[in-house]
C-alpha cells in the first residue's frame, strides 16, 4: 500500500488543481503576475535566503557543544531537507535529516531523532502561536473563526504540557499507543522514546531552550511577513493582522498527509480564505507563490541530497560487504 501513496497524493493534487482552475479566470491569473509589484516580488521571494539561513543557525544551537557543525554543514542539511520535503508528506523531510545528522558522524541515531523532533516541535508550536495571535485579533471573527481559534489554542496548549511535563507527555503516548492498531502504536513508542530523550536533553539547559525556542518564532514570524509581502507583491490589500491570522490555517492545510507537498490543499485554503479581500485568480496566484516558498530551497538543496544519498549508499554497500 505505501507504494501507491505518492501516486494517490500526486492524483489528489492534480485534481484539487483541475478543479480551482476550472473555476478561475486563467486569463486573469496571468494578468495578475502581469500586472504584480517587481519590487515586492523581488524582495518577497528573496526572503527564502535569510529563513534558510536563521533556520540554519538555529540547528547549529540545537547541536550539543562540541558536535563540529558549522555554517556550511548545517545549510546543506537544512536545504536538503527541503527537497525531500518536497516529496514526503507532512515535512517529513525533516526527519531524514536525523538519519543524516547521524550517518555523517555529529551525533548517535537516538539522540538526532530526539533533535530533530525537537525543532519539529518549535516550528509546528510557533506556526500555532502566530495563528492563535492572529485569530484573536482578527476583526471578522464569526463560528468559523471562533472554532479555530479555540482550536488553535488548545493545540499549543497541548503542546506546551507535552513538551513541559514529562508526565502529561508519557500520559498522551500511552493513551494513543492503547487505541491505535499495532503497527501505529509500535511508530508512537519510538516516537515517545525519542520524545523522553528529548525533553532529558533540551531541559538541562533552560537558557538554551529559550534562545532556540525564541529563534523559532521570530523565523515563523519571518514565514508569516513573507507571505504578507507576497499579497503586496501582488497588488492585493490585505492587513498584516487578517494575513497573519490567515496564513497559518493555509500552511496548516498544507501539511494535511492528503496531496503533494501541500499543494492543491494549501492553493484551495488560500482562495477560501481570503475570499474577502480578493478575487480567486489573485489567490490562485498567492497559491503559486506560497509553493515556491518550498520549490526554491528544494532546488538549492538538491546537489546536497544526492551527496548524502549517495554517502549513505557507499556506507550501507560497505556493512554489506564487510
Amino acid at each position: 500500500m505505501k507504494r501507491y501513496k505518492r501516486p494517490i497524493s500526486i492524483a489528489v493534487s492534480v485534481l484539487i488543481l483541475c478543479i480551482i482552475y476550472s473555476k478561475i479566470d486563467f486569463q486573469g491569473l496571468i494578468e495578475v503576475f502581469r500586472n504584480c509589484d517587481l519590487k515586492w516580488m523581488v524582495i518577497s521571494l528573496g526572503m527564502v535566503i535569510p529563513l534558510t539561513g536563521f533556520t540554519s543557525w538555529r540547528l547549529q544551537q540545537l547541536m550539543p557543544s562540541g558536535s563540529g557543525m558549522g555554517a556550511g554543514e548545517a545549510n546543506k542539511l537544512v536545504l536538503a531537507a527541503s527537497t525531500l520535503n518536497m516529496v514526503l508528506p507532512s515535512k517529513m523531510g525533516d526527519i531524514a535529516k536525523a538519519y543524516f545528522i547521524r550517518d555523517r558522524g555529529y551525533l548517535t541515531g537516538t539522540l538526532s531523532v530526539s533533535l530533530v523532533v525537537f525543532e519539529k516541535t518549535c516550528d509546528m508550536l510557533s506556526l500555532l502561536f502566530w495563528c492563535a495571535f492572529g485569530l484573536i485579533l482578527y476583526p471578522q471573527k464569526d463560528a468559523f473563526f471562533w472554532t479555530m481559534t479555540a482550536g488553535v489554542v488548545a493545540g499549543v496548549t497541548l503542546g506546551l504540557l507535552l513538551l513541559g511535563s514529562a508526565k502529561f507527555a508519557h500520559l498522551f503516548f500511552g493513551i494513543l499507543r492503547k487505541i491505535t492498531p499495532k503497527g501505529i502504536s509500535q511508530k508512537f513508542k519510538s516516537l515517545q522514546e525519542s520524545w523522553q530523550e528529548m525533553q532529558q536533553h533540551f531541559w538541562q539547559d533552560r537558557v538554551q531552550l529559550a534562545k532556540v525556542s525564541g529563534t523559532s518564532i521570530f523565523i515563523w514570524f519571518l514565514h508569516m511577513v513573507q507571505i504578507w509581502f507576497f499579497t503586496l507583491a501582488l497588488k492585493a490589500t490585505v492587513p498584516f493582522i487578517v494575513s497573519l491570522a490567515l496564513s497559518p490555517l493555509a500552511i496548516l492545510a498544507g501539511l494535511l498527509p492528503l496531496t503533494f507537498a501541500g499543494v492543491g490543499t494549501r492553493d484551495a485554503a488560500l482562495i477560501a480564505l481570503y475570499a474577502n479581500y480578493f478575487d480567486e485568480a489573485t489567490g490562485a496566484a498567492l497559491g503559486l507563490l506560497c509553493t515556491m516558498r518550498y520549490f526554491l530551497p528544494a532546488i538549492g538543496g538538491l546537489p546536497f541530497l544526492r551527496t548524502y544519498l549517495a554517502t549513505l549508499k557507499s556506507q550501507k554497500k560497505a556493512a554489506t560487504d564487510g
